[in-house]
């Protein structure tokens, strides 16, 4: 894979993903190995003065106003990052460190934290060694930045803390720092504090929720197509001028998506006249897909927004300014991304909502239009995917839950200096369990889709036909009850893969 420079400018969301999730090696540019030596200085020279200058001669926090002699001042940076490292709970996933310790680089490289060139480098070589320092879940309130998940990264370029190996192993903050090839850091002022201080943490968990939401979003649609062709109901309802009168640009991306899947379907063609003279309308969860896969679109764009605005800042506290100024600021604070974070945490729990409440018409044969109870095999003898709904229905009771916004919420801290805190890492971590609810949700609707259509015969769209050819690969069409959990989790493997989107792209067109 391609190396991603690191400069004095903005990465972008897929650079993000890229180095997180797909280990892409990073190299820091020229520009900003000399940016950062030159904003040093600045602080150097600040460091030599007798007026106390915050976070590099004084304390942090409530304990702002001691000034902090020199020979005390290694101390107080090393003091700071161990203290903080006081994370608790289960293990953060790679790829989140990754992005964060990928953004924590980003932000140095800005030359506004005042850091050493060598700093950033020793991180980038911590990074690209595959080596990645063990954080834990409970520690950020999303204000003066993650403050604990970044101590816990940070206290490994120190040469302690735990870390874990590309394979996983488990290995020491001293064994990292051999491994990757540099000796553990002296810290100097204002350097613990630098790196800590960032919102890295909810940055790097939205650009990954964003790139995994561009995929499910797309998936939602080939899910309401096919599930548009196993109900025999009527494409009608997506037709582009009708999208027009309410001119919500995700809108019509979503009901294009649909038609695109569908066309060609010998399925709802020959249902059409029955339709028209039994059936009339289909239900919300099928008619209003576009509306709501629209809004998710929509929501998602503002949320690609925010990202690419905090992508582009400096966020540390204090800053060093650009007229030189070494100055404190309210930049850490997490509210832009929590607000997003939540939002997002919202819209996939409607999209799961309205995908299980498409399932379980399938189920029903005063609803499903001539097909077998349950889509069993054999009713009564057989149950059919009577369970499977049940398990849509527990994830998306929990999505639900996770719905509720991180960010209204606030706990004061730090005797109450740091008095409103934005939660947007907890936010951040909801998202995640709904990302991945969202994908095992869909996936139980298009396995019951595909097997609602094979019982119906017929010919499908050019689009479903394809899934459902990926799909038998490793599933088996319909027959007596089998072992399905390992069905519903091969068709989780497609969609979370990507390979349920390019089926479907390859077949019937790019999908939007």
């Amino acid at each position: 894979m391609d190396c991603v420079s690191v400069g004095v400018g903005a990465l972008s969301i897929d650079d993000v993903v890229n180095v997180a999730r797909y280990d892409a090696p990073i190299e820091i540019s020229e520009d900003a190995m000399k940016t950062m030596a030159s904003t040093r200085s600045r602080v150097e020279d600040l460091a030599k003065d007798p007026t106390p200058v915050y976070g590099i001669s004084t304390g942090f926090g409530a304990l702002a106003k001691r000034h902090i002699p020199e020979d005390m001042r290694a101390q107080l940076q090393k003091s700071l990052v161990r203290s903080h490292a006081a994370g608790s709970g289960p293990e953060v996933e790679r790829e989140v460190i990754r992005a964060l310790n990928l953004l924590r680089i980003s932000t140095l490289c800005t030359g506004r934290t005042g850091v050493r060139p060598e700093v950033a480098q020793c991180y980038a070589k911590l990074l690209n060694a595959g080596i990645t320092p063990i954080v834990h879940e409970f520690g950020s309130l999303g204000c003066s930045g993650d403050l604990a998940p970044l101590a816990h990264s940070a206290l490994v370029l120190l040469g302690e803390g735990r870390a874990r190996t590309k394979d996983g192993k488990e290995i020491t903050g001293a064994e990292a720092c051999s491994l990757a090839g540099f000796e553990p850091i002296e810290l100097k002022e204002k350097e613990g504090l630098a790196l800590i201080n960032g919102t890295d943490g909810m940055l790097g968990q939205l650009c990954l929720a964003i790139d995994d939401i561009r995929r499910l979003v797309t998936t939602v649609d080939i899910a309401t197509a096919m599930s548009l062709e196993g109900l025999n109901g009527t494409a009608t309802v997506f037709a582009a001028d009708l999208q027009e009168l309410r001119p919500h640009p995700g809108q019509a991306v979503a009901a294009a998506n649909v038609l695109k899947v569908v066309e060609g379907s010998g399925i709802l063609e020959a249902a059409a006249e029955d339709f028209a003279i039994n059936q009339v309308q289909d239900a919300y969860s099928v008619r209003c897909s576009p509306q709501v896969a629209g809004g998710v679109r929509d929501t998602l764009s503002h949320a690609i927004f925010v990202a690419n605005n905090e992508l582009a800042a400096a966020v540390d506290n204090p800053v060093v300014a650009k007229d030189g100024r070494v100055t404190s600021n309210g930049n850490f604070h997490g509210a832009p991304l929590a607000y997003v974070l939540d939002f997002l945490a919202i819209v996939t729990a409607d999209l799961a909502s309205i995908s299980e409440r498409r399932t379980d018409r399938f189920l029903d044969p005063a609803r499903n239009r001539g097909l077998n109870a349950f889509l069993a095999d054999d009713p009564g003898v057989d149950s059919g995917h009577m369970i499977a709904q049940y398990t849509q229905a527990a994830i998306v009771s929990e999505m639900k839950r996770n719905a509720v916004p991180a960010s209204v919420d606030s706990i004061p801290s730090s005797a109450m200096q740091e008095d409103h805190v934005s939660m947007g890492w907890s936010a951040a971590r909801k998202l995640r369990r709904n990302v991945d609810g969202l994908t095992r949700v869909l996936a139980v609707e298009i396995l019951t889709a595909a097997r609602a259509i094979d019982m119906r015969g017929g010919e499908p769209g050019v689009g479903t036909k394809a899934v459902i050819d990926v799909l038998r690969r490793t599933v088996d069409g319909p027959g007596p009850d089998r072992f399905l959990a390992p069905d519903i989790q091969h068709t989780v493997d497609l969609v979370a893969s990507g390979d349920i989107v390019r089926a479907a792209a390859d077949a019937a067109g790019e999908l939007g």
